[in-house]
């Protein structure tokens, strides 16, 4: 069965897992703050993960680690606005995220032609951000967080994370729906005011998700449910990323967002072996 997002009147196929690469045009993200600092640094790592497989560049210009100093959204705009331009310049064709929690970036991004708005916040920490995807019509990554990333893992606290996580996304949806959201991703948000057991709960129980009938983006790439557990660095932990990437595959997630675009198509293929026998 044929699964689409509609994309400023352009169909995108998510029957199969896709993966979307992430270019952060920041200093100081927690593994790659700082690798993309010029204009042909960005234009090549987005070329790089394009020759790769990735059918959606992510791209941001704050840093959601916890703890992270919040930019305003002049600051970000101003990181952001000439890579954004240089890659739809250079790439028409692909499929542009923003990762922003600002409505006036979303809009603003949206006359740059971004394709997508991927909130970390689920409209949270931006009050006009649903009306203004609303009034977009660009589909949106709806995440669910606990707190800000300046709070967010000071004491995470759940009874029944899974359950939580979904009770929240599902009103999330509701508001969204009504706001005129259509095409509505969805992100558990993995290490978003999470300790290691929430996230693997949720990655254990990511098949509930489907409940929504929406498509299921993860974002496990390099995180702390990968280096606290295997006791590595974010530098180190690709291999691990991979294991937990090829698991939520198996549970149905349909988005996979990560640094490493190669090692995840890799991983795409060979669970698709698997699910075929």
């Amino acid at each position: 069965m044929k699964k689409y997002l509609n994309i400023r009147g352009k169909l995108l196929d998510y029957s199969g897992p896709l993966v979307m690469g992430i270019l952060n045009v920041t200093p100081d993200s927690f593994y790659d703050g700082g690798k993309n600092n010029t204009p042909d640094d960005v234009l090549n790592h987005a070329r790089k993960m394009i020759n790769e497989g990735a059918s959606i560049i992510d791209i941001g210009a704050q840093s959601t680690r916890p703890g992270a100093k919040m930019l305003s959204s002049s600051e970000e705009w101003s990181r952001l606005q000439q890579p954004l331009r240089l890659l739809r310049k250079e790439f028409p064709e692909i499929v542009l995220s923003v990762d922003t929690f600002y409505s006036e970036i979303a809009e603003k991004a949206a006359g740059e032609g971004i394709d997508i708005i991927n909130d970390i916040s689920g409209g949270n920490m931006d009050k006009q951000m649903f009306s203004i995807a609303g009034k977009l019509k660009l589909p949106y990554v709806l995440m669910h967080i606990q707190g800000t990333p300046q709070t967010m893992q000071q004491s995470p606290s759940y009874n029944d994370v899974t359950s939580e996580v979904i009770d929240h996304l599902s009103g999330k949806i509701m508001q969204l729906i009504e706001a005129g959201v259509n095409d509505i991703i969805i992100d558990p948000g993995f290490g978003f005011g999470k300790t290691p057991e929430h996230n693997f709960g949720l990655l254990s129980n990511l098949g509930l998700f489907k409940i929504f009938e929406r498509p299921i983006l993860v974002g496990l790439s390099r995180k702390s449910m990968v280096t606290k557990v295997a006791g590595i660095t974010p530098e180190n932990a690709l291999n691990g990323t991979t294991v937990l990437n090829t698991i939520a595959l198996q549970k149905g997630a349909n988005i996979l967002r990560v640094h490493d675009v190669k090692e995840a198509m890799e991983a795409i293929k060979l669970t698709a072996k698997i699910s075929n026998c």
